[in-house]
């Protein structure tokens, strides 16, 4: 096996554990309350400290990077999620666990501020898609895998078992890792520390990402989600006045549309589509009547065929535009989610099961595209920056759509409970496709936009 591909192994290997690592936990939450008596709000920040952990460190990690190496902040990034998983397996009270599942958040940090940076520092461009869409393919196929699989280990070995399957995989990851990725990769010219802009970031983000999810369950939500604002406004100050040295060069966004472009695309596509499933979870058990496991079987249709397709829509990018094979995406899942709300009233199983796979050829047409726009407009200095914003911007569509749902659900409706959940429900679908089609203007927009002079990349 060459240099080339073993490194991908290696870095699809930390980009399946990373979703499974995410999603494996949330059927097991209502046992760990019992176990240590801990109330339902509590519990959400086993996942919410990991989200938040992970959207702060992400942007000043990509930029340590730079300095003191890809590979060694990559392969830290394995080892952290290893130790932190195996500590929690041992936790003898929730303080322990969310202590450890936010620095495993961290560590996960670390590993996407590196992986699509090292990718495409491998990959040469004439092959890049198709890596890209096969790494794609990994990552849902850890969020498909990480509720069905952590349910099993949840139900047969109890909790603590996802966390040692977790730790073992890192581990063993992160040693072959070690064997596999030799070669390290800094700046030339590293940008200097910019410790108080790392701060000033830190708590604009965690005030925004808190504030936007807790929108309307807590009443600190409103007051950090300002405080956070602040401080981003601040950072934002700080970072035009820095210019090249600062933490996140702002003039790479005005100077290089197609990157700003692709940005904005990706934000917009996960803020209408990450709470899909979780609605459709709702509908299915709620509504319907299934059980967790037979909405899960039902809900797995959509990943498969995302797995499925991903490298192929990754080698589609090698040769066409990305710009009309994502827009092409979005305007698949938007059709997708129009559909689906008369098909929610007739309770329709295969119908639902068929815009399913709609929507996941779509989201496999969006995806591996979509990453390989975003790498492929910078010139190599901004690798760790690019792939640091990649997954911001994941993550804060990811936040948006939440609070989206949880605004929408709050709505108070003249008919009966499970009516009034129906009638949320397809009023989010509809929110859900607006934000699509408005996320096809951007993405069409970088056919004509500026990215990196081809020399510099």
């Amino acid at each position: 096996m060459s240099e080339e591909k073993k490194i991908l192994a290696a870095i699809m290997a930390a980009s399946f554990i990373t979703p499974f690592s995410s999603s494996a936990l949330t059927l097991s939450l209502p046992d760990i309350g019992r176990e240590f008596a801990a109330p339902p709000q509590l519990l959400a920040w086993i996942l919410t400290g990991y989200l938040l952990a992970n959207v702060v460190c992400l942007l000043p990690l990509g930029r340590i990077a730079d300095r003191i190496g890809k590979r060694r902040v990559f392969l830290s990034g394995m080892w952290l999620s290893g130790l932190t998983a195996l500590a929690g397996a041992f936790s003898t009270g929730i303080g322990a666990i969310l202590l450890w599942r936010s620095l495993q958040g961290v560590g996960t940090s670390m590993l996407f501020a590196t992986n699509m940076s090292l990718l495409t520092l491998v990959v040469p461009k004439e092959r890049r898609g198709r890596a890209i869409g096969w790494n794609v393919a990994v990552v849902y196929t850890g969020l498909a895998l990480g509720p069905v699989l952590g349910g099993l280990m949840n139900y047969y070995l109890g909790w603590r078992s996802i966390f040692l399957f977790l730790a073992a995989a890192s581990l063993v990851a992160a040693a072959l890792s070690e064997r596999v990725i030799k070669r390290e990769w800094r700046a030339a010219a590293p940008p200097p520390a910019d410790t108080p802009g790392a701060l000033l970031y830190g708590i604009g983000m965690a005030g925004v990402m808190f504030g936007l999810s807790e929108l309307m369950g807590s009443p600190l939500a409103l007051p950090a989600l300002l405080l956070g604002l602040v401080f981003f406004a601040l950072f934002l100050r700080r970072e035009l006045a820095l210019g090249e040295s600062a933490l996140l060069p702002l003039h790479l966004f005005r100077a290089n549309r197609a990157f700003t472009l692709s940005s904005l695309t990706a934000m917009l596509n996960y803020s209408a589509t990450f709470a899909l499933t979780f609605l459709l979870s709702l509908y299915l058990q709620n509504l319907l009547g299934f059980t967790s496991r037979e909405a899960g079987t039902v809900l797995l249709v959509q990943p498969v065929v995302m797995a499925l397709l991903s490298p192929q829509a990754g080698r589609l990018s090698d040769k066409y535009s990305a710009a009309l094979l994502t827009s092409a995406g979005m305007g698949i899942i938007a059709a997708g989610l129009v559909l689906l709300i008369p098909i929610l009233s007739h309770a329709s199983l295969p119908l639902l099961a068929l815009l399913l796979v709609l929507i996941g050829a779509g989201f496999a047409l969006f995806g591996a595209p979509n990453n390989n726009a975003i790498m492929s407009a910078v010139p190599p200095r901004y690798y760790s920056l690019a792939s640091s914003m990649l997954g911001t911007v994941r993550l804060v569509g990811q936040v948006l759509s939440c609070a989206i749902v949880t605004l929408l659900l709050s709505l108070r409706w003249d008919a009966p409970a499970e009516a009034s959940l129906l009638h949320s429900i397809e009023l989010s679908f509809v929110v859900f496709a607006v934000l699509c089609v408005l996320g096809i203007v951007p993405s069409l927009a970088r056919r004509a936009a500026k990215s990196a002079p081809p020399e510099e990349r």
